[in-house]
């Protein structure tokens, strides 16, 4: 991906990303059920590093398993690359905590983009408060050792039924998070700064009083001169 692509994603809304990803073909690419724990002021950007977790089995996740340092869900915390964004897999389920205050600090000490889970987080509160992009279910307080075994590190996941692979592009807003096929990042970005600037002009319009049939979307020979037109004043 390109720096420039990356600057312009931060700056396009995740409902854009949707439309240009559904026009290429794809579907199913925004997570379900991760909402983020609080605004800021630019969008999550950064490739995907993944962790997947199985069902937990007591025999196998004791709380002393922590005292292993090779453990996945701490060796994934650090070994997160700088600027990219943590993925997990939690089976879409909030009955345990994916993660806490205290690794999601880490993560953003250590320079990743943002973390996200199909799960929840304990400390939500906290976390909220830390000026770093969090999206997760809902608050839940047990240990994830309760229900998740962390399994595998950076491979191919499943979040909110959406299909992660290492290296993806991860965008979120105030919306959720798309995940754009590390392939089409920049074309997708190219695409965005063109969809952006029409919807400029479709909004203009549309305060006037304009009709959005023919306008929005594009079907009109018409329109598409006044767009030119516009575009060329601006």
């Amino acid at each position: 991906m390109l720096d420039s692509s990356k600057e312009q994603l931060k700056k396009t809304s995740t409902p854009t990303i949707a439309t240009i990803l559904f026009k290429m073909g794809l579907k199913n690419q925004f997570i379900q059920g991760a909402k983020p724990l609080a605004n800021l002021k630019s969008n999550m950007v950064g490739k995907a590093f993944t962790l997947r977790y199985i069902p937990a089995r007591e025999d196998l996740n004791p709380i002393t398993v922590f005292r292993d340092p090779k453990h996945p869900q701490r060796v994934a915390v650090e070994t997160c690359p700088e600027g990219y964004v943590m993925v997990m897999d939690s089976r879409k389920s909030a009955k345990a905590a994916s993660a806490g205050s205290i690794l999601v600090t880490r993560l953003m000490v250590r320079g990743a983009a943002g973390i996200v889970t199909d799960g929840g987080f304990r400390d939500a509160g906290i976390i909220a408060k830390l000026p770093f992009h969090s999206y997760h279910n809902t608050p839940t307080a047990p240990t994830n050792l309760t229900l998740n075994h962390a399994i595998d590190i950076n491979v191919p996941i499943g979040c909110g039924d959406v299909a992660v692979f290492p290296n993806d592009v991860i965008v979120g807003d105030s919306d959720g998070v798309m995940v754009i096929p590390a392939h089409l990042a920049d074309d997708v970005a190219k695409e965005a700064a063109k969809m952006e600037l029409y919807e400029q002009f479709v909004t203009e319009k549309v305060l006037e009083g304009k009709t959005i049939i023919g306008m929005y979307p594009l079907t009109s020979d018409e329109v598409k001169d006044d767009f030119e037109k516009w575009k060329a004043n601006k």
